[in-house]
Formats: structure tokens, sequence, C-alpha cells
């Protein structure tokens, strides 16, 4: 007997392992349509390079509704647009054609295709967070009369789209959700727990709510500890590592004129802060002995040296600042910062020094001074090179939280006990603001500690008040 040319029809979970393999499937850092940051992303238009993959997707979607009863169908476009015309033609149903907008000549349909008032037509989409596009999709329908009661997606990324469209009185209909995903790719050796745990905490809590089109994001609030799990870069993890030693969140701004000033006053204060940060270059009587003998602090007390240069010029350029010169940087600083102006080349000049040696990079998003330019496109901008270099560049110096990736740090000078403006433009915010409220992680203090009577008395208080603050934060999130 010969052979069948019949194909067989591909299971659910060889279909989650050839779109893993085509890569339509990513984990990693993604910005979505909404803004957020995910761990995991669906790019599903690879699947039109791949026939037979795309006609397996759509044989499992039709056999998903097939019970259901409709008339028509219509994908939503443009990736759903491909899969809806393979459902089509196999299944020998009309299709619609949803025009993102209407055509400005001819008949400037919103919907091609041949329907009337009344119809019920079915929605394809390839997947769901929101349901904002199958709502987009259904509202171009209804407009001409065509009626929406179901729409059936590949995946559902259980994010609150089902309920929501559930709202609209449309039924949602998925081959697959996010958690059979991840089941079906851990169990094939595809994805450690790690990543699992942390594709699953990320849906968990950052859900769109049934009455809005946007997402209400509320980022969960992780302990030190359990946060510095989730870190990859070895000194956000040391660094959040000696946050929950030292229950501290306070990093002391250093800016005093002398070595014997910086040693003496680190010495004291050094048990209460988790980051000491200097100014190097405005020592009037620097040698290498003062960075060695501040290293040698930074190991008796626990805490990371974070030079403040603000690197901003040309790759080439500050590749010879933090690596050589009389300073010679790179040598024992755990943490330096970069503006963001002159583009990727400063990263990439101070990852080529840095890196080998252990050291992150903080990229300057906003800043505490008042009129100050680090504001709007530059910041977004800015957290857009953090993310596409995160094996160097380990946060933010910023005034608010720019992102959900707990993996991210966000440090905010101008930081006071009480609120205020100094003489030149310093606007100064309390612990409780800046931790509690706007979600940053760490306090530079610099004036209030070491030009305080008592300069340890101080920073007791501020390591006091900075971690009652992310306490408060973290009972906000755990009881809401």
């Amino acid at each position: 007997m010969a052979a069948s040319s019949e194909v067989m029809p591909a299971s659910s979970e060889s279909i989650v392992l050839r779109l893993f393999e085509v890569d339509a499937v990513k984990f990693g850092d993604f910005t979505l349509k909404s803004g957020i940051t995910s761990p995991v992303y669906f790019d599903l238009r690879v699947m039109i390079s791949f026939p037979q993959l795309m006609t397996d997707v759509a044989n499992l979607l039709w056999d998903k509704i097939s019970a259901s009863k409709f008339i028509s169908l219509c994908g939503v476009p443009y990736t759903a647009l491909p899969i809806a015309t393979l459902m089509s033609a196999s299944h020998n149903i009309p299709m619609l054609i949803r025009r993102k907008e209407a055509k400005g000549y001819g008949t400037k349909k919103l919907i091609e295709g041949i329907f009337r008032t009344g119809d019920v037509c079915l929605i394809v989409e390839d997947v769901v967070s929101s349901g904002s596009s199958v709502l987009d999709t259904a509202e171009a329908l209804k407009s001409v009369g065509v009626l929406v009661t179901d729409a059936v997606v590949l995946l559902d990324r259980e994010q609150g789209g089902r309920q929501k469209l559930q709202q609209e009185g449309i039924t949602l209909h998925s081959v697959f959700t996010m958690t059979d995903i991840l089941t079906i790719l851990k169990g094939a050796g595809k994805l450690d727990s790690q990543t699992v745990d942390k594709v699953a905490c990320y849906i968990e809590h950052n859900r769109f709510q049934p009455d809005q089109t946007v997402c209400s994001l509320k980022p969960k609030v992780y302990d030190y500890e359990e946060r510095a799990k989730l870190c990859t870069n070895s000194v956000t993890r040391r660094l959040l590592e000696i946050m929950g030693e030292k229950r501290s969140n306070l990093a002391l701004s250093a800016d005093v004129t002398t070595s014997q000033e910086l040693l003496q006053l680190v010495d004291k204060v050094g048990p209460h802060v988790c980051i000491v940060k200097t100014h190097i270059d405005i020592l009037e009587d620097f040698t290498q002995e003062t960075v060695t003998k501040l290293s040698q602090l930074a190991a008796r007390h626990n805490f990371l040296i974070f030079e403040d240069r603000k690197f901003a010029d040309i790759g080439n350029t500050v590749l010879h600042q933090f690596g050589g010169g009389m300073y010679n940087i790179s040598s024992w600083a755990h943490i330096i910062n970069a503006h963001g102006v002159p583009g990727p080349g400063v990263v990439h000049g101070l990852r080529e020094v840095g890196a080998s040696k252990g050291c992150g990079c903080l990229l300057i998003a906003e800043m505490s001074s008042a009129g100050n330019l680090a504001t709007g496109d530059y910041t977004t901008a800015t957290v857009s090179m953090a993310e596409a270099n995160k094996d160097f560049v380990i946060g933010f110096i910023s005034v608010n939280n720019l992102t959900s990736d707990p993996t991210f740090i966000h440090m905010t000078p101008g930081v006071q006990l009480t609120a205020g403006q100094d003489s030149l433009g310093q606007q100064y915010l309390t612990p409780s603001e800046v931790i509690t409220n706007r979600g940053s992680d760490i306090i530079i203090v610099g004036r209030g500690i070491y030009e305080a009577k008592d300069p340890v008395e101080a920073a007791k208080q501020f390591q006091l008040a900075g971690y009652d603050a992310f306490v408060a934060r973290l009972t906000e999130f755990m009881t809401s």
C-alpha cells in the first residue's frame, strides 16, 4: 500500500514548541504597546514565513470555535489577517476585512466584504492582553450593523482581556493561555524555573481592569532578598543583598574636598549605608592611596562605591576617561553613571572597560535641580537605552520610578528629612515621598549627613526613614 500523503494534524504542544523554535515566542525584556515592560513577547507575524505552521494554527483556532454560530469572520489587522484567510478558505466561510482607517476615496469603506445588517461575525486575533484590539474591530463592525458575540484567539495572556470582552458581551475562546505556554515550554526543558516564575509573577501583577482600555499598573513590590534573586547582573544583585542585610537604602554623597575628610566620614557612617557616592575629582589631595583605603572601608563596612563622574562624551573618549588617567576609576568603583545625550556609544565605551571588572552603570534619566532638561523624550529614550544594554546598565538616576522591571535600580538625589529647595536650585524631597510615593529604591543624601553636627546620628535617622518608607510601600502593596 502506498504511503498516505495526508498531513497529520499537529498537536497543541508541538505547535507551542514550533512557535518557540521560530522565535515567535520570546523571553527577555520588551516594551509593549501599552508602555509596560514585559518579560515575554509574542511576535506571531513570523508565521507568514512558515506556511505549515500558519495552517496548523488556523486549524487549531477553527477547532476551538467550530460549534459557535456565525456567518462570517474578520481578522484583526494585521497579524491575524492571513490566519483568518486560511480559516475562510478552508471552511468556505465568508470573510470581512476591517481597515485600520477608512480610505479617503472611492466608497470610503471601513469594512470590506459582503454583509447585511444583523449578520453575526466571528473575530479572529493572534494575542489578547487588554482586549482593546478586538473591541476596536467589534466597534468597526457594529458601525455597519454587523454583530459580534464571539472572538477566537491563539493566546490569552491572562491579563484581563477575557473579562473586559465578556463585559462588552463578547465571549473569548483561546487555544492557549500564558499558563499553558509556560507549562509546555518548561516541561520540554526550554525554560528554567526562574524564567517561568518571573513571567508568572509579571502576569499576576500586571492585569488590565475590565473598565479600562489601558493597564492599571501596580507593579509588584519585592523585598530586597527576593528581588536580588531575579537579577542576572552581579552588581545589582550584590547591591540588593547589601540593602537587605543592612536594612538600608541610604547612599551617602560624600562631597568633601580632602582625603582625610572623606575617609573619616565614610568610616563613621559606613555601617549605615549601602552605597558611598564620590566626586573623586573635587579632592584637593587625591592619591591612589585614597581610593585604596576607601576600598578597604567598603569591604569592612559592606557597601558599594559609586563614582559620580557623569560620563557624557563619545564612546572612545569615555573609554579612556574611565579606564585610565590619574583617577583610574575602573580600578576601584563598583558603579559609575552617564548621560544618554551622546547616544548608546557612551554605554558601549564604558562597557568595554567596566564589564570585565564587574562594574555597573547608571543612566541619568531625571535630575533633581530646578529647570533641568532631563525630561520628556530624553527620559523615555534613556529608559530604552537602558533596556537595550541590561548586561551593563543597572538602573537610573531619577526622581521617579521609570519602569516596572524589578532588575533596574532607581536612585534619587536631593533627599532631606524635610522638603525644600536651596539657593542654587536643588530641590529636596523626603524619604517617604521618594521611596513610598514615587517608587524609587535608594535615597542619596549629602549635606544632610556630612554637614550635620553629628553625621553618624544623621545617617542613622536617614537609614531608618528610608527603610521605614520602603516597609510602608511593601505593606501597602501586600494589603491592596
